[in-house]
Formats: C-alpha cells, structure tokens, sequence
C-alpha cells in the first residue's frame, strides 16, 4: 500500500493496482484529452508579455488519453468521481456535471471547461476568470479580476487549473476526513486545496520534469504553512 499525502512519479494504472476497493472517498482527476502539445503542434507563445519564457511543452511526454479500462480502475478504488474532460472521453460516466466559466471575454481559448461529477445529476457552475495574468480574485468573486497580478498563480503547465477551483470542488463535494485522489497531478493544483483544506491525498504524475515541478510547488506550499503555523 502506497503512502498518503504524496505525489509518485508512476502510471497511475500502475499506482491504482495498489490501492484496495473504494479506499477514497473522492477522486478529483485531470486525465488528457488529446495527445499534447507535441502532437497538435501547437505551443502558444515561447516568451510571454512579462518577457519570461516558458517550459518547452514540446518534450512532455506521456500525454496518454485514457481509455475504458482507465475509467473502470478509477471507480473501482473511489467511491465518487469527478472527471474534467468528460466531453471529450468516449467512456460515459453518467449526467451530473460541473461547468466551470472561465471568465475568458473575447480569449480564443474555451469560455468553458466540463467535468462528470457522480455526486448529482443535475449541472452546476462555478465562475472563475483564468485567462494568462486574467485571474479571479476569489472564490466568492471569482467573475473580478485579481488586483495584484504578483498574487497570481505561477502556470507551470498547458492545462493547469487554478487551486481555487479545486477549492470550490473540495468545499462543495467532499467532507472532512474524505481521503482525495488526483491520477494526474499536473501543477498539483488539487493536492495544494487538498493541503490547505485539511485533506488528505495521493497523486501520481508519470512525466518526470512536471512530477519535479509539482513537487516543488507542493512543498513550498506545506513549508510556507508549516513556518506560519511554527509563528
């Protein structure tokens, strides 16, 4: 049995064999839902407004789109699921969904991102604005912008969401004492809710460079707390 309250640099195909029947109460999960950036050929830009360069997306591998048997592991090791992505998967889940508005204005990108959620079968939405250095300034006023983009989340990857959003999913969908998985960690955007919620956790992230950058993130986030706490 792997440990809780960490992030494993492995399948997570691999990592779910070790996890006995409904040991999580809910899984929160990011899977891919096309074959990266190095198969779509598209990067967006190599130096941002603020002149910072950003990671070469090009040499991520790994982006996997998940197929039934991927579905069918995932709802055997967690009582409940929610699934970003759902649209685009051939596998269905079920009616429920989550709709997070992405606040976007006139973004080329999606005005919207879709998750399954096993918890209703009604739709919900959660409004956050999450458009380069356009972010919500809060949970509860999430349509504003954020007035101090130096309070802004660092993106350290392609399809990162915002922790706040996995905030939002956590106060409304789990209870505490809920143990939460994320199959595909990312940013690790859900396992930092996860921490500053009282949550405990387990994430895999099989590409090596993004599990390092994510690890990263996670630990500033614990030792930030911890120093505080200490205070």
């Amino acid at each position: 049995m792997i440990e809780l309250n960490k992030i494993y640099n492995m399948d997570c195909m691999e990592g779910m064999k070790l996890i006995p029947d409904k040991y999580f109460d809910l899984a929160i999960v990011d899977p891919p839902y096309f074959k990266g950036p190095n198969k779509r050929k598209y990067y967006g830009r190599t130096v941002n407004k603020l002149n910072i360069k950003r990671r070469n997306y090009e040499v991520i591998e790994n982006w996997n789109v998940p197929e039934e048997d991927y579905f069918k592991e995932l709802l055997r090791v967690s009582k409940n699921q929610i699934v970003w992505g759902c649209n685009y998967y051939d596998y269905y889940l079920g009616p429920g969904l989550i709709i997070w508005d992405k606040v976007n204005g006139e973004s080329s990108f999606s005005d919207c991102e879709v998750a399954y959620c096993s918890m209703h079968n009604k739709t919900k939405m959660f409004r956050y604005m999450w458009n380069g250095m356009m972010q919500g300034k809060s949970i509860s006023e999430g349509h504003t912008q954020q007035g101090d983009k130096s309070k802004n989340e660092v993106r350290i990857h392609p399809t990162q969401k915002p922790v706040n959003l996995y905030k939002w999913i956590l106060m409304n969908y789990a209870k505490q004492g809920n143990k939460i998985l994320d199959t595909h960690v990312g940013s690790a955007s859900s396992l930092i809710a996860c921490y500053e919620l009282g949550f405990d956790f387990l994430g895999f992230e099989l590409d090596k460079d993004m599990y390092n950058l994510a690890s990263k993130r996670l630990s500033d986030v614990m030792n930030q707390i911890n120093m505080f706490n200490e205070i």
